[in-house]
């Protein structure tokens, strides 16, 4: 049993206020002890492995500004090491808060190196894809996977310094029953929940995650990984959001979360998915309830099924609504979600999108520095100041290649841009 690991959960409880919630609290612009009271209760966590001297401490929760994640990661099929390592460039460029490395190709080990290596960003993975594939690359058969090999991937990956991962806990018997005993129709839409439901099905045995759920937090504690707790039987499509399964494992996440914190474990809580606009007020503020308020990272909510290569739209309406009403954490959606691997410019498309979405979401919830970047954009298109305007965008590269030369016209409404009529009379 791990005993004597000072994690941020167990110092905010002594009263004690670390280097990195300071740094939060800074970036944020709060009070540390409105950091540290947000950890001690859990609503806040702060993704920093402390093997990773020199990465930046993220904030993700309730009172701080919406935070955006971009997913990378090779294949077999297309993407290899060096498409990916500029993908984390222009992460950075674009101004994600935090990147997920979800390979699946050759050499995962050397590509989550050199991803760690490459960046100061806080960095996500999924253990069990590595797992997973290494044990179908092996016995061509999921089943064969054991806990073992599970958990020695787990912990090999927190002590390369990944800062959080995302873990299927939640896949239990009971809730693969509820999912069988229901019609969905897309089934399960996540690669680690579909891993673990079928090794279920087929070994008759619990969900070495659930079964084995403190032998996992004393590996993780070690290293003040944060744990994402997935959400293995998220909708896939609108017609499924809110049934029978994602509700019952939901409940099971609560249940996760009250014992991670118990532990002195950060936890936050993954959520949906596809959701219809109409529904996800109700389901994001259902699923805060049921885990203990826990900071909610949500794919998306992508609100229409009928858009594919405008996804990254669908999915920022929803991230809107759903931060409004209290997610804490967006993962981006790309043009390529449902068509395939996304390039390098679309990955830049999908995180633009979902800092829109975010920034949005941050000016209706009341963030000060939010509304005060919106307030600063306004005072320089009233005074034309175009450079001003440049280094307030989201989007900088917009600008490019526009000629804003004092003589020229207003090129957003020719000749007779009204800020121009207005300044000569007041």
């Amino acid at each position: 049993m791990i005993t004597n690991v000072k994690t941020q959960i167990i110092s905010a409880r002594e009263g004690i206020i670390t280097e990195e919630m300071k740094y939060v609290a800074e970036y944020e612009g709060v009070e540390p002890e409105f950091v540290r009271k947000g950890i001690e209760d859990g609503s806040i966590v702060i993704l920093k492995n402390n093997q990773r001297k020199d990465s930046i401490p993220v904030g993700v929760g309730a009172g701080l500004s919406v935070k955006i994640n971009a997913n990378i990661g090779t294949s077999n099929e297309r993407s290899g090491l060096e498409e990916e390592l500029k993908k984390v460039k222009i992460i950075e460029e674009t101004g994600a808060d935090v990147l997920m490395d979800l390979s699946t190709g050759k050499g995962i080990d050397d590509v989550r190196a050199q991803i760690i290596a490459s960046t100061r960003l806080p960095i996500g993975t999924v253990p069990m894809y590595q797992a997973g594939k290494e044990a179908l690359d092996e016995f061509k058969n999921i089943t064969k996977l054991s806990k073992e090999k599970l958990f020695s991937d787990i912990e090999k990956q927190c002590k390369d310094g990944v800062d959080f991962i995302t873990v299927h806990c939640g896949v239990t018997k009971f809730v693969i029953d509820q999912l069988e005993k229901q019609k969905r129709v897309t089934g399960i839409v996540s690669r680690g929940g579909a891993m673990l439901a079928c090794w279920i099905k087929a070994t008759g045995r619990e969900n070495p995650l659930y079964e084995y759920y403190d032998e996992l937090l004393d590996i993780v504690k070690k290293y003040d990984v944060v744990l994402s707790l997935g959400d293995g039987l998220r909708p896939g499509c609108g017609a499924d959001a809110g049934d029978r399964a994602q509700v019952a494992e939901t409940i099971v996440l609560g249940e996760l979360v009250k014992r991670a914190k118990e532990k002195g474990v950060q936890a936050m809580v993954e959520g949906p998915g596809h959701v219809p606009l109409n529904l996800i007020p109700s389901m994001i503020q259902t699923i805060k309830q049921l885990t203990d308020n826990a900071p909610l990272y949500v794919l998306g909510p992508l609100v229409t099924d009928i858009a594919p290569g405008y996804d990254h739209i669908t999915s920022a309406i929803g991230g809107t609504l759903a931060a409004l009403h209290g997610a804490d954490f967006l993962c981006y959606v790309t043009p390529a979600e449902h068509l395939g691997l996304p390039t390098p410019e679309q990955v830049r498309e999908g995180i633009i999108a979902s800092k829109i979405a975010a920034h949005a979401a941050d000016v209706a919830r009341g963030n000060k520095k939010a509304i005060e970047m919106d307030k600063k954009m306004s005072i320089a298109r009233k005074d034309l100041d175009w450079e001003g305007q440049r280094a307030l965008a989201l989007d900088p590269e917009s600008f490019n290649g526009m000629d804003f030369t004092e003589e020229k016209p207003c090129t957003m409404c020719g000749d007779y841009c009204s800020m121009k009529i207005f300044r000569e009379y007041f």
